[in-house]
Parts: C-alpha cells; structure tokens; sequence
C-alpha cells in the first residue's frame, strides 16, 4: 500500500493528505482536482467579493502530495486498480479516496440555463462579472449558503430577493419563530425575503439576458442575475458507474472505517452517506478524512455520526442551533425589539436539555451546547435570560467544545495540564479548536480559567500589574518616569521585562526621546543605539522611505553612504533599504548624511510602526481604484514613530488584487471604487495570519479614523509583545467587540482615543535628527568608553556575492 490517490480536492481531501503527511505516510499520494488550483476555504468564501484572493483562501499543499489540477476522473477500473482521466491517462492506486464532494441542486424549471450557481471562486468570478451590469438579483435558497449569496449580491451593490420555498428562512436552523426574527433582521438591511415561495421560471428576453423570476403565483420578481442556493447533490457519478453502493437518493456508501462496498476504495466529505446520511457542515467532514487516514495507517477510528450544532454569523445577525429542535417541553424568550429570539427543548420531566435555537443573541450556545443529552445545569429561565450560573458551568470531559475539529473538553484540559498550554493560543497549537470557525473560542477562555493552572496578569516580578494596568496608571496619574512608577506601584529595580515595557508606555502617551534622562537606560540592545543589531556586533541602518516612493536624489544618497561605509545593501520586504555592517561609532556619521540629504528614522529597531507597504494604485496601474500610494504616505507619516507593545506593520492595495499584500499586516487597506475596506490583526512570522475584515467602503476620513483608534486602543490594553493579532483573539468578543468600542463607542473611549493620536502627531520629532543635535545623546555611540574613536577589532568582514558579510569566530 504505497500508492494513494485522492479524487477531488476540496477541504475534505485537503484534511486527508494533511492528515496522513502528519502520520509519517511514506508511500506516494497524488490528489486531482477537477478546479485551477488546490483546496480552499469554502467557509470564508463570501469574502473572495470583498477583498479577498484566490491565494488568500488556498490551503498549503502538504509536503510530498502529487497534485494534479484542472483534471477531471472519467472511471475508476477497479480491477486493473486505477482511475481514468479525461484525457486518457491513467493513475494506478492501492487505495482509492473518493472526496468528489457535492454539486449544486438546481431545480428543473424553464430558463434555469441562465441562472448562476454558488460553490467555487470561478462561480463568484462570474457573479461579480454579470453584477456590472444589473441592478437588482434572486437567490433561491433561504437557507446558510442562500443568505451567503445574498449577502454577496448586496455587496457587490445590487438589491437583492430571497426566494424561499419553506414558510421561513433557514428551517434546517431555526422554527418559525426564529425565522421570523431572522426575516426582520434581513429585511432592515434592504433584502426582500420572499417566503413560502417556489419558482416557475426564470424569464430572459430574446437575447439570453435575465430580466427576472416568476414565482407559482404568477408574480414576477424583477432580477438581471438568479442565483441557485438550494441545496446540494451528493457527487456519486463516479462510484455509481464503477459499481460501487450508493444511496437511493445519492451518496457513496460506507462503513464507519469510511470504506465503500470495495475495500480499497474510501469515500470522505459531502459524497459520502455515512450511517444514512450526508453531511454538508466542515466539521463532519473534517472527522471522516481523519478517521479514514487513520484507518489507512492502520487505525482504529471509526465515523459514528457528528453533531450538528452550528453558529453562524448571516449579514450581521448571529444564528445559532445545538442538539434536537423539538422536545416535550419548552422555554422560549423573545424580544421582537431587539430582535432576539431564544428558546430551550427539555424532556419531559424538565431535567435533561435536548437543545436550542437563538436568533440575534447566540450567547448562550457556546456554554449550552456541550450539555446536550445531559441533565440541565441550572434552572431555563436562569441559562436563558438571566445568564447567571452558566459561567460557573463545569464541563464534562467528553462535552465537546469544537465541532470542527471534534475536540471535547478533556482533550482541552490535557493541553492545558500535559501539554503546557496556557492561553487560547496554547490550546489552539495542542488541540486546534477554535481554528476554523472560532464560534468555541469563549469556551477555550472558560476552560483556561478553570482549568486551575494559574496565568499571572503580572509584567514581571517587580510589578503586580499586567501592561494595560500599568498603562492606565501612567496615563491616569500621569507619571512621567521609570522610577517613580516602580517606588510608588512597584518594587525592587526592574528588569529586562519591566524596564523596556515601560519605557514603551512612557514614549506612547508623553511621545519623548526614548534616550532622554533615565530613559535611556532602560532601553533593550536596539533602541538603546536607534539601531538593530545583528549577529557580528553591527547595526544596521532603516531610513524610512514612505509607501516605497522615492527620488533619484535620495536613492543616490543611499548609495553613496553604503559605498563610503562599506554597508551591505539589501531592498527589503517592506519596500525600504538597509544598510548592514555599520559599527555603533559609525551610525551618527551615517545618520548625519542621510537626516542632511531628508531622511528620517524608519523605526526598524523599535516596537513601532515599520512600514506601510503599497503598489503603485490608480495613478499608474490600469487595475487600480484607489491612489493607493497617496494613502500608504499618509498613514506612514501619520504613525510613524508611534510606540506599542509590538511591531507594527500595514499595507496598501489599490484595488482587489492586492499586489501590497495587505492582508498579512496588523493593519491592511484595499480599495474599493465606493472607498476603502479595512482588515486588522494580519501577520506573517512563525504562525501567519490573515487579517480580518473590520469596516468596508470606508471614506478617507473614516478609514483614518478608525485606524486612528484601532492602534491607540491596541496601544492601550495590549499585552508585552503581544501582536495585533493574538491581541483581537484575546479581546472577549473578538473582531465584534473591538468594532463595538472604536466604531460604536461603547465604551466611550473614542474622543479620549482621537485626542491620544492627535497627541501624538503633533508632538512626533525624528529621534535620529534629536539625537545629532544633541552631544550627550551622541556620547553613547562608542565600541569602547575609554578610547571613543576606536574600533572594536572583533568585528570582521567577508566577501560574497561582491558585498561584505559578516566573518564569525569558529
């Protein structure tokens, strides 16, 4: 069994080979796909309207997987053991996976040939191109991906229907009471939802064009684009004519092994019928690609049915539903108002729940849901209304808590007492919960707390406070150095953790030199000498280039001073220049030179703002919407300088391109032809993030305001070295929440955030011209205290590739 091949490449086969790669398979895997390009993020598809690529949305191919794209499988010849393409070739197997996943349903109705189905990126690139010239589209389907594409349409800036056939939308989800609230929801955001309705036709003129949908009852809804979401066919074309058992209304039957009627064939996903049913929910199928890898590699897991609970968050509204929708007995609470709808199923003797439904308010299913089949833990009305007593909810450990991922309790508890974990973060690396959809997260935060392992809020052992504390308590009494901050909130002398933090803290709200006074000293290797030091004892030299648009006269300056110096020269990532190899005595020379010629700090060595990236936008590219050079100079020049708990980095896109790669930044911009969308908490290094998408079509004055408070409130109650997006994933509600207190002012701190940036733009001074003017400041830049013009004979260079390197000790 060395030969595996994977039909279909979609997010189940992805988790496949994923699966079987971390197992140590050593045999060969081949997977073909019938689309462009390797397997992707259905779930997030929606936001492939909105900003996000193609790129953004692939998932890595694991390492040692034989890919084979826009292939389609003709037959599968079980007895000669291998798969017909369509061009004719043929690919052996000792084992056959099965993961062609599902088609749309699309109704038998006159006109259903110009309609437009949603399930791939090709699907949308077609949607986004017939949008350009409509004005008003259908999507028949009330159901998840119905209200998806609804959703899509009304971004791409068309009024959009809802036809739905039950008598309320998302009837898998929710009763008619939660469909009712839901309709409310939808039909104040401009959607019309049409309910308890079919289709007759599809009416186009004599050309082809769609000019609308009739419904049974003769009314026409007036639509240039329809858009089928009704359901989806189980793909079991191919098993069908190898002979393999299908289901009588479709899908590839297996076992609990996931194995099909012939042993060496397997099927995983949305074409598999597993205990007599098909699963369309990502977690499901996640569990089916495990356990058959397992099985592969000589395991025992067994596919024994899923949970069904899902929350969702449709055009702004959360939804959500765990265990049974009926029972002998139930509580309801509804707030038409507020638009909340909740209700409880309990048994009969109103001790066990069964499950529930909630509409505009999903707070409760995150700590109900692991209590399905179990008696209730406090009384309804107290679970339901009140909220109290639900968090003090000791979970069960075979309660599970990530549905995606198939992670219960006791899995969470054994990251947190053998694995090490510590924070969400911890528990996310051991278990990955919380990694797909992120709906258990607030559950991983109840666990941590009451898993009894004791995370100190404390910077240091010198101070008692965490940052944002201690942050509040310089601003609040209006501290203005190290010292009498650990005399009077304090004790001991600081440290190495303390002293820099501080130091930080101090130079975001006063904006001082961070070499004035005492704070000198408390300044780590690079900002101690406004430089980054690297392997050799060297500094290296960062003058900020803003948006990477610079003269042919400061490019020659650049050039001359790494040719006089001797500095290795690098273009870096973030479209600025450095210059290595300079030697601490060296820098003021070289910073008189380029601070002379218009250059400033580029902040590489401090926990500031480095860089905000951008392509060339609207003024030179065809494709560009947005003068996105102009922007990325704005927001460079407005932070620049600006001191936080960690690097910060930022990007602008002139348009859904996104040449600057603006969704890896703490802070990403892409354009849009209504204005600007903005993504936060996005970064590269040793765990990539993408951003998230916090506001779009911003103006420009919107987009800088709420940059403006984004940082400052990230500046303001992040942790020591926590990132931009570590920083969201701990804010209780994440991406919600933080758009709740910059956006909506819930805490009524934006006019106390807007005059912190305003502070700080105006005081802004560039440390390295203060530093030159400044002879005390200027005295530290020596190898050796006692004989300043020296140089420290230790550091050597090479050659390679015609510029130096540095020459190590051995």
């Amino acid at each position: 069994m060395n030969r595996i091949v994977v039909v279909g490449y979609g997010p189940a086969a992805h988790r496949f080979v994923e699966t079987l790669a971390a197992k140590g398979f050593d045999g060969r895997i081949t997977v073909i796909g019938e689309e462009p390009r390797p397997a992707y993020d259905r779930v997030a598809l929606t936001s492939y309207l909105s900003g996000t690529t193609a790129e953004d949305l692939t998932y890595p191919v694991p390492g040692g997987v034989v890919t084979r794209l826009n292939t389609r499988v003709t037959a599968i010849d079980r007895q000669a053991g291998h798969v017909v393409t369509e061009d004719g070739g043929a690919e052996p197997y000792d084992v056959l996976v099965l993961a062609t996943g599902s088609a749309p349903f699309v109704p038998p109705v006159p006109g259903a040939g110009h309609a437009f189905v949603y399930r791939t990126i090709e699907d949308l690139d077609a949607i986004r191109v017939a949008a350009k010239d409509a004005a008003e589209g259908v999507v028949v389907g009330g159901g998840l991906l119905g209200l998806e594409a609804a959703d899509a349409l009304r971004a791409l800036g068309l009024k959009a229907h809802i036809v739905e056939m039950s008598p309320w939308l998302m009837p898998r989800q929710v009763d008619e009471g939660g469909g009712s609230v839901l309709k409310s929801h939808i039909e104040q955001l401009g959607l019309s939802v049409h309910a308890g309705a079919g289709v007759q036709e599809i009416v186009a003129d004599g050309e082809g064009r769609v000019t609308g949908l009739r419904k049974p009852d003769g009314t026409l809804v007036d639509a240039q684009i329809v858009v089928f979401s009704a359901g989806i066919r189980p793909r079991d074309e191919l098993a069908r004519s190898a002979g393999l058992a299908v289901g009588e209304r479709g899908g590839i039957v297996v076992d609990s092994a996931m194995r099909t009627s012939d042993p060496s064939i397997y099927a995983v996903g949305e074409c598999a019928l597993a205990g007599g049913m098909i699963y369309g929910l990502v977690g499901p199928c996640n569990t089916m690609a495990e356990v058959a890898a397992e099985q592969i590699m000589g395991g025992r897991a067994a596919f024994e049915g899923a949970d069904l609970s899902a929350r969702l968050k449709l055009l702004g509204v959360e939804v959500a539903q765990f265990g049974a929708m009926d029972g002998a007995l139930d509580v309801t609470y509804m707030d038409p108002v507020a638009g909340v709808y909740k209700k409880l199923f309990i048994s009969d003797d109103a001790r066990t729940l069964l499950g529930g439904i909630c509409v505009g308010d999903a707070s409760p299913y995150t700590t109900l849901r692991p209590f399905v089949g179990k008696p209730l833990p406090a009384s309804p009305s107290d679970l339901l209304f009140t909220g109290s007593g639900a968090a003090n909810l000791d979970l069960p450990d075979e309660a599970q808590v990530c549905s995606c991922n198939n992670v219960c309790a006791g899995d969470v508890r054994t990251a947190i007492a053998e694995g090490g974990a510590t924070d969400v973060a911890g528990v996310k690396a051991c278990t990955r919960a919380g990694t797909t959809c992120g709906s258990c997260v607030p559950m991983l935060k109840q666990l941590l707390e009451k898993s009894g392992v004791e995370v100190s809020k404390s910077l240091c052992e010198h101070f008692t406070y965490s940052r944002a504390e201690l942050f509040d308590i310089v601003r609040v009494r209006e501290v203005s150095t190290f010292s009498q901050l650990i005399t009077e909130h304090g004790q001991g002398r600081g440290c190495d953790i303390c002293k820099p933090a501080v130091a930080s803290i101090l130079a975001s709200l006063h904006n001082g030199h961070v070499l004035e006074g005492e704070r000198a000293a408390l300044q780590d290797t690079n900002d101690a000498f406004l430089a980054n030091i690297q392997k050799n004892g060297t500094y290296s030299v960062v003058p900020r280039i803003p948006g990477g648009e610079i003269t042919p006269d400061k490019l020659i300056v650049i050039g001359e001073v790494a040719r006089d110096f001797g500095l290795y020269t690098k273009i870096t990532g973030g479209q600025r220049i450095d210059l290595f190899g300079a030697r601490v005595e060296q820098l003021p020379e070289i910073w008189r030179r380029l601070v002379d010629a218009g250059f400033e700090s580029g902040h590489a060595y401090g926990k500031a703002l480095r860089t905000v990236k951008s392509c060339v936008g609207s003024t030179w590219c065809r494709y560009g919407v947005q003068d996105s050079v102009g922007m990325a100079i704005a927001l460079e020049l407005r932070y620049r300088g600006l001191r936080s708990p960690h690097k910060i980095k930022s990007a602008v896109s002139g348009c859904a391109r996104e040449c600057a790669e603006a969704r890896s930044k703490d802070f990403g911009v892409i354009a849009t032809e209504q204005g600007w969308n903005l993504y936060v908490g996005g970064n590269g290094g040793f765990r990539p993030r993408h951003a998230d998408l916090l506001a779009k079509d911003l103006s420009t004055d919107e987009l800088i305001r709420t940059i403006d408070r984004y940082l400052m409130f990230y500046i303001r109650t992040a942790d020591r070295l926590q990132r931009t997006a570590a920083w969201i994933e701990s804010l209780d509600g994440g991406l919600d929440y933080l758009r709740e207190v910059i956006m909506e002012d819930s805490l009524g701190l934006c006019a106390d955030l807007d005059a912190q940036m305003e502070h700080h733009i105006a005081t802004y001074a560039d440390e390295w011209q203060a530093t030159l003017d400044d002879p005390d400041k200027l005295s530290r830049f020596v190898s050796f205290v006692n004989a300043p013009g020296v140089p420290d004979p230790s550091i050597v260079f090479g050659s390679e590739r015609g510029q130096i390197r540095p020459v190590m000790a051995r």
